[in-house]
């Protein structure tokens, strides 16, 4: 059954939202159950003024230390307990096309994993890979909903 060397790998997208942590745990879930890794995904918005190389690696490395205090505090101790791995990578740019771009290149994503706000607006990521060309992506979406509780995270991962 394939290549037992690659692990299946689940592509969280993470931000400072509620929504994004419970898709964290979920993915974070999902591979102890699967025997995969998570891959945390941390986009930099351009900013509207020209940067300095050195500026903009400091606002990179900033955005990385906040990732690694989210994925730190949402599922730390998941991962101290089970030993699955967590990579956290930052790019730079509109977040749609840099998510598409960063999943096209891989092989080894089993799902991009996804969190929708718990009411209103999904978030922009969502209303656009699972709108209208949804289709295209190269692997399956999961849209996790910020409702959700601890408990049934369990259930459902």
């Amino acid at each position: 059954m394939g290549d037992q060397g690659i692990k299946r790998t689940y592509l969280v997208v993470v931000d400072d939202s509620d929504e994004a942590r419970v898709a964290l745990r979920f993915a974070a879930r999902r591979a102890v159950k699967t025997s995969g890794r998570i891959e945390v995904l941390g986009i930099v918005e351009p900013q509207d003024f020209v940067q300095f190389g050195g500026v903009q690696a400091a606002i990179e490395e900033e955005q990385r230390l906040r990732i690694e205090g989210v994925v730190s505090a949402a599922i730390g101790e998941l991962l101290n307990e089970s030993g699955v791995e967590a990579n956290i990578v930052v790019r730079q740019g509109e977040a749609v096309r840099t998510v598409r771009d960063f999943v096209g290149k891989r092989e080894d994503v089993a799902a991009l994993v996804l969190g929708a706000a718990a009411s209103g607006d999904p978030g922009p990521l969502v209303g656009d890979l699972a709108g209208a060309d949804a289709g295209r992506l190269p692997c399956p979406l999961m849209v996790i909903p910020g409702s959700l509780s601890e408990e049934r995270l369990e259930q459902l991962s």
